[in-house]
């Protein structure tokens, strides 16, 4: 690095290197809302999203090396790890608050309180997780693969600025192709009506590169989420039409897909996703014995703390004052709450984001997959036992205090797991855990606005959980506090369900919940999803794991953000339009 490059830095650098200068945060910042934005839309629609830190490590090469010129690594680490909190928002809100909106609760609830509320779950979830640095990645030296490969990126200058280029080109193109879908209407190809095949066969194609480009992403690892839905439309169906077994309603035999997904799949798949999310959260149990040993290591080893790290009473100030904010946030999310039931909601979400948190980023660092929906069922079920404790609340105030907590406990949770991973990355390039730190702290705050702004918008063109925004996570949340407050439910398919997706989730981590996601989800998403599995598997045979890793999957994520652009374009266009 030139001295005229170092000499840049700006008055946040510190050392040789730049590393938390206005420039990447400035720049985390532009990249972490189009981050945000598209995988929050891409959850929405497939009912799960991908991990930001690579991603956003790819867009900061295009940015502060293809434009702004500038050549160091660790700032570039400061980057990701400011847009990927940003991002961190996405998960976390998209997996609870569409579930206010499809309960038909989105006119009762305050939207600033909510946004506060995660804004304080965030500071939170970061601040419980700092001081387990040490001890997770420096001493039991978790693998934590996502940031693995994101230090890969930055060590990699040349196939970062390629990468970038590719991702750009791809974006492009299908934002353009998107937009001409879009525009003339032609989003869906009815492949199998033309052929003449039976309607139940559902072959009719969802026309989305961004589907693609998640699936390509997924891999191998997508490839439960498929079996899902074949086993629906291809298995099942057939053997309703062959057995006369097809559902009657009126009198009338049901074999259309849509009436079939409605009446049978889409139920089951809810009873999965539930199933599978809670024994995923059972078996992350044992991670909590290993747990409290990393927080007592920890303990022990505080005073031998550089100043590398962030002052662990900064962080107590960090802790006590976000978990009095989200006190606040619990007392004034619904007038029937009150200062008791307010205090010991505070207390129950203060408790579960400082334990889940941790058993969620021993998950992530074990094995690359974390529990988060499940992790987040368990806490509004618990809120929503609080809420009717001392004589009870009313359903509606119940639900909306519930979800609203539980959202701020959700983004939490995901925070802490973000930030491990970029930590990680650090680890591996050299930067100094400190910026990193205070630069999760910068992106933070940032996320929480963007999402509800992007929450409003989808759901005032389009309607969360309809089928052109289906909201799985929010649909599965939706029904289970249907199940706890009394709601009319097809209690029958929901525990087939949910013992079938616990099944799975015991033979396998989160087998249950991807499985249930094909039964739930439209079978046009399923068909189209497998197309991006398909390319990713001939791509590894045929060029190589190294081509898919350094080509593939940029231009996959090129896909993702420029469809999730332009159709939220069109949302704030439809929204303009009807005013």
């Amino acid at each position: 690095m030139s001295e005229e490059t170092a000499s840049t830095a700006g008055p946040l650098a510190r050392g040789a290197y730049p590393e938390l200068t206005p420039h990447a945060v400035i720049v985390g910042y532009v990249l972490g809302v189009l981050i945000a934005i598209s995988i929050g839309f891409a959850s929405l629609k497939l009912g799960f999203s991908i991990e930001g830190s690579e991603l956003a490590a790819i867009m900061g090469f295009a940015v502060l090396r293809g434009i702004l010129k500038r050549r160091s690594i660790v700032e570039n680490n400061v980057v990701q790890t400011v847009a990927s909190a940003v991002n961190g928002a996405s998960s976390g809100m998209m997996f609870s608050v569409p579930a206010i909106f499809i309960l038909g609760y989105g006119d009762h609830f305050n939207p600033v309180v909510l946004t506060f509320g995660a804004i304080a779950g965030a500071f939170l979830g970061i601040a419980f997780i700092i001081p387990l640095r040490k001890q997770m990645i420096d001493f039991e030296r978790l693998t934590y693969p996502g940031g693995v490969a994101v230090a890969t990126i930055l060590k990699s200058p040349g196939a970062g600025i390629q990468k970038a280029k590719l991702l750009l080109i791809a974006m492009v193109i299908s934002g353009g192709l998107h937009f001409a879908s879009l525009y003339f209407g032609f989003e869906y190809w009815e492949l199998f009506d033309s052929l003449g095949l039976p309607a139940y066969l559902n072959g009719t194609w969802y026309l989305s590169l961004m589907t693609i480009g998640v699936g390509y992403i997924a891999g191998r690892g997508g490839i439960a989420f498929i079996i899902g839905g074949y086993v629906c439309y291809w298995f099942l169906a057939p053997m309703l039409s062959a057995t006369d077994l097809f559902p009657v309603v009126d009198g009338s035999l049901i074999s259309d897909p849509g009436a079939l997904r409605t009446l049978l799949f889409r139920p089951v798949g809810i009873g999965m996703l539930i199933g599978g999310a809670v024994v995923g959260v059972l078996f992350a149990f044992p991670l909590i014995r290993s747990a409290i040993g990393s927080m007592q290591s920890s303990a022990k080893v505080e005073s031998a703390m550089s100043r590398d790290e962030m002052p662990i009473k900064l962080l107590y100030i960090a802790i006590v004052g976000a978990a009095i904010l989200l006190g606040v946030m619990a007392i004034t999310s619904a007038e029937e709450v009150g200062i008791v039931r307010g205090v010991m909601m505070a207390v129950l979400g203060t408790l579960w984001i400082w334990m889940a948190g941790i058993i969620l980023s021993e998950a992530i660092g074990r094995t690359n997959w974390s529990p988060l929906s499940g992790m987040t069922l368990v806490a509004v079920t618990l809120l929503i036992i609080i809420t009717q404790s001392f004589g009870g609340m009313d359903r509606m105030p119940a639900i909306v205090a519930a979800i609203t907590v539980g959202a701020a406990t959700c983004v939490a949770m995901s925070q802490a797991t973000d930030l491990m991973l970029d930590l990680k990355t650090g680890y591996l390039v050299g930067a100094t855990p400190r910026m990193q730190q205070l630069g999760q702290f910068a992106g933070a705050w940032l996320g929480p606005i963007v999402i509800i702004v992007l929450i409003f918008i989808l759901h005032g063109a389009w309607g969360l959980g309809s089928d052109k925004l289906p909201a799985p996570q929010g649909q599965a949340l939706a029904s289970m506090v249907n199940g706890i407050m009394g709601g009319d439910v097809p209690t029958e398919k929901y525990v087939a369900g949910a013992l079938l997706g616990a099944l799975l989730s015991a033979l396998q981590g989160g087998l249950g919940i991807t499985v249930g996601l094909g039964f739930y989800l439209p079978f046009n998403v399923v068909l189209t999803y497998s197309l991006g599995t398909l390319a990713r598997e001939i791509t590894d045979r045929k060029k190589g794991k190294n081509w898919s890793d350094n080509k593939g999957i940029p231009m996959a994520a090129g896909l993702i953000v420029g469809e999730a652009l332009v159709g939220v374009g069109f949302a704030v266009h439809a929204i303009y339009v009807s005013m």
